[in-house]
């Protein structure tokens, strides 16, 4: 048994919260977290079915990628779908809780799932997000370096791309006076005191800034501890939207097309005019991705598929790579087998199951 809390918890570490998009409503979006988690079903989408499904199980808790209240409800009126859901899951107790944007902006996330069907290697963010990590620089003695850098390393900090425990130190002289009522470790009251002490400098991502200063502030020696935090600008290629790899091999456009075709199960590939080159590097975004066609393009990719695209999307290309919509659902339908995957890998004996239920609202005429 665990409360609901526990499992959203673990996401958001997975996927924080702040990385979802302005326009987003991840998270819980209705429930109570406190409450202890019945099991679990993971769908691309809130139905009713899906919410029956659920019901029959006896669980507490539905995990979707699309969050069902997207704008505000003014009303609760039964008569229309969403508030209805809402209403049901309510009188049985079940929680609802929604991991959209942030879960696209995370490279092992949405895009990580399909880069890994597509059997894609040096995987990299297509558009890389700013403003997800900040510095943390620190005054310690030397004789007590290694223990607060070993303490902040295990509490996330020092990660940059493929390699971690990361930091920068510079030797130097500190200076302190203690005055009447501190308790200092090392000096006396009333009179300056020179020590011998590192500068340590260490970049993590801003959701972990709490538990950062908490490794800090324990393993820290002195009574006071001096550090600063700086917002930084870079771009990391871990976090951002879409996302850009290599096959192995270069392949023909077509059977690039029937690749998609197969691996997605989609009813129809819409794509512009054949470039006539093979295609080895593949850019794509789950779901809508029609604001990274010039990323893809920047990027040099051979082909950029994702869905939703518009009629005129398709001249963007205009010859320097294939362009193709492969559909929205089609494209995200691998999130709930990769949400129920991480969920049981983390919480074994606890029930968590992918929906049954086809949650498509486009259907082929062929």
């Amino acid at each position: 048994m665990h409360p609901i809390a526990d499992i959203i918890n673990f996401l958001e570490t997975l996927a924080p919260l702040h990385l979802q998009e302005e326009y987003d409503n991840s998270g819980l979006v209705c429930g109570d977290a406190g409450a202890v988690a019945q099991g679990a079903i993971v769908a691309l989408d809130l139905t009713e079915e899906v919410v029956d499904e659920a019901i029959g199980h006896g669980f507490s808790l539905i995990i979707v990628h699309h969050p069902p209240i997207f704008k505000g409800l003014k009303k609760i009126d039964a008569k229309d779908p969403v508030t209805r859901m809402l209403l049901r899951c309510i009188q049985h107790e079940i929680a609802i809780y929604a991991i959209h944007t942030n879960l696209d902006n995370v490279i092992w996330g949405v895009n990580g799932e399909i880069a890994a069907r597509m059997g894609l290697k040096h995987l990299q963010v297509l558009a890389p997000k700013a403003g997800t990590h900040l510095q943390l620089n620190t005054y310690v003695p030397s004789s007590h370096a290694e223990m607060v850098k070993n303490a902040i390393f295990e509490a996330g900090a020092g990660a940059i791309g493929l390699y971690n425990e990361c930091s920068f130190s510079s030797q130097g002289e500190g200076t302190f006076k203690a005055l009447e009522g501190a308790n200092p470790f090392i000096g006396e009251k009333g009179l300056r005191h020179l020590e011998q002490e590192q500068k340590l400098e260490f970049i993590f991502p801003v959701h972990l800034q709490s538990q950062v200063l908490m490794a800090l502030n324990a393993a820290h020696p002195y009574e006071t501890v001096a550090y600063n935090i700086v917002p930084l600008e870079n771009q990391f290629h871990e976090l951002g939207a879409g996302a850009i790899g290599t096959l192995p091999e270069p392949v023909a456009e077509k059977d690039v097309l029937s690749m998609l075709k197969s691996i997605f199960k989609t009813g129809i590939i819409r794509h512009s005019p054949f470039t006539g080159k093979t295609i080895k590097t593949i850019a794509l975004c789950g779901g809508s991705g029609k604001s990274l066609i010039y990323n893809a393009l920047g990027m040099k990719a051979d082909l950029y598929f994702t869905g939703d695209l518009g009629y005129h999307d398709f001249f963007l290309p205009a010859g320097r790579m294939l362009l193709a919509d492969i559909g929205h659902f089609e494209s995200e339908q691998f999130t709930s087998d990769l949400l129920e995957r991480v969920i049981k890998e983390k919480f074994p004996t606890f029930a968590v199951l992918k929906t049954g239920r086809y949650t498509n609202p486009v259907n082929y005429f062929l």
